[in-house]
């Protein structure tokens, strides 16, 4: 079974789920998972770690798998963006700021353009940038983002946007999608596929620790918070407005909304920190997903993860009545 558009047809893919670039979680073992799947892989290449990025290309000799950056601070590592355009990876995905400065050397390369967004204005910045794809996050994404727009609202307002602007411009649902429902609701809003980030987190390819995942498992997402005390630990410099998704824990407990007391103290809660990571503690060590937590209960491989979006996706489309509204009302196929 295969749900196959246009952005299936531009990536060479079998299915229009792209694996979210989750900073290291989303490594070569996962991406390749997705990849062989039918999915688009993309690399997670977050802040920017040289080594760690020479290590995943190696590992991609065919150039399929694509590579995400957090751009403010790709902006900080001159010559970061020349070695992956070197690298020829399949798609570049920018996420967190203007991507003007970046994009052109992208472009000029030939190679596709994915830019993140979170608002309207921002879905306007990446059309005039040239983005070939643009990501529609909301707020109920884990990991950063600004956390003010609804998945379900924004996406129809940027769909009808790209309509009447940009209409060769194709667009992806990001943030709260995590199964079939949510694959078919994002292609009924008018996306053009889903960005998967928390499903495949507890994928079992991914490079997350067990204990993380399965800690994770037990919550719902009413168990998860937008902070940025976890970026004051890691001395994470993020700009002013966007915060992360997280597990509340003990840590979270006690420092969000105080965190002028952690910056006061910043020196021996980064140790405390530190040593809980190392320990995989995750009552103060940091878990990072998002609200479709709760719609998780497993952890199963790319594949599987694939095929049963997929084919709960194509009943629901196809107007079937494997999943239905609590009021009893089957979706129906959006007539595309």
């Amino acid at each position: 079974m295969q749900l196959r558009n246009r952005f299936t047809e531009r990536f060479g893919i079998r299915h229009p789920i792209v694996l979210a670039p989750m900073d290291y979680v989303a490594d070569w073992r996962l991406a390749s998972a997705v990849a062989d799947a039918g999915g688009l892989g993309i690399l997670g290449g977050g802040y920017g770690d040289r080594a760690w990025l020479r290590e995943q290309f190696a590992h991609d000799p065919s150039k399929r798998l694509g590579v995400g950056f957090i751009t403010w601070s790709m902006a900080q590592q001159p010559g970061l963006l020349e070695m992956v355009v070197e690298q020829r990876p399949a798609n570049v995905f920018l996420s967190f700021s203007d991507p003007a400065p970046h994009a052109p050397a992208v472009v000029a390369a030939g190679l596709p353009l994915i830019c993140q967004v979170h608002d309207v204005e921002q879905a306007r910045r990446a059309i005039d940038v040239g983005a070939c794809a643009i990501a529609a996050q909301g707020g109920e994404g884990g990991g950063h983002g600004t956390g003010t727009r609804s998945t379900f609202t924004l996406v129809p307002e940027i769909a009808d946007l790209l309509r009447d602007h940009a209409p060769e411009v194709m667009l992806l649902a990001a943030g709260g999608v995590a199964d079939g429902r949510g694959l078919a609701a994002a292609l009924a809003l008018g996306a053009d596929g889903v960005v998967v980030g928390t499903r495949f987190w507890a994928a079992s390819e991914a490079a997350i620790a067990k204990s993380a995942q399965a800690r994770a498992l037990q919550a719902s997402g009413d168990d998860t918070l937008r902070q940025s005390a976890f970026d004051v630990v890691r001395e994470r410099s993020w700009p002013s407005g966007y915060t992360g998704r997280v597990l509340r824990n003990a840590f979270t407990d006690h420092w969000h909304g105080d965190e002028a007391g952690l910056r006061a103290d910043l020196r021996a809660q980064r140790r405390v920190f530190d040593a809980a990571v190392e320990d995989e503690d995750y009552r103060l060590a940091n878990v990072i997903v998002g609200e479709s937590i709760g719609l998780v209960d497993t952890v199963d491989g790319a594949a599987a993860i694939i095929d049963d979006m997929v084919a709960s996706a194509s009943s629901i489309l196809a107007g079937g009545s494997s999943v239905s509204s609590s009021a009893g009302t089957s979706f129906a196929s959006p007539g595309r």
